[in-house]
């Protein structure tokens, strides 16, 4: 039992520093290099998005027409659950609006997604660790 405590403790410890390192060093990096090298190669995987509050993350996208995905693998996909939200995009240099929903119900559709968003994601990996479908639908200017 002793043991079995020292473990998670050490898991929690692990968990938590990697999400501090993350939060604090990580994604403030990320969001640097998106907006001084908008061409550069993370900027064709990754894009920032901002919601309704202000708060900017980085994230993996695919864009397609008029649409763009985003995996999310926190819980940030929250903020976009029932009606969506409002969210301002910036892909590769160029600011884009939005409104963002997330997609829980139709796991074909995910899956689909998900396998040109994340080629690369080991099969074996179950579809619950695989992150939600964020959705977010390209409000068109009309020119």
């Amino acid at each position: 039992m002793r043991l079995a405590l020292i473990a998670a403790a050490i898991m929690a410890s692990l968990i938590a520093g990697y999400v501090a390192y993350v939060t604090m060093i990580g994604n403030p990096r990320v969001v640097t290099d998106l907006k001084e090298h908008p061409m550069g190669e993370r900027a064709e995987r990754a894009m920032l998005l901002t919601f309704p509050d202000g708060k900017t993350i980085p994230v993996n996208y695919l864009r397609e027409d008029n649409r763009v995905y985003a995996g999310a693998d926190g819980a940030w996909w929250r903020a976009f659950d029932g009606e969506g939200a409002a969210v301002t995009l910036l892909i590769q240099g160029e600011a884009l609006t939005g409104h963002a929903t997330v997609e829980l119900r139709d796991q074909e559709f995910i899956d689909d997604v998900f396998s040109r968003l994340r080629p690369t994601v080991p099969e074996w990996l179950p579809d619950w660790a695989n992150g939600k479908l964020v959705i977010v639908d390209l409000k068109v200017s009309a020119d």
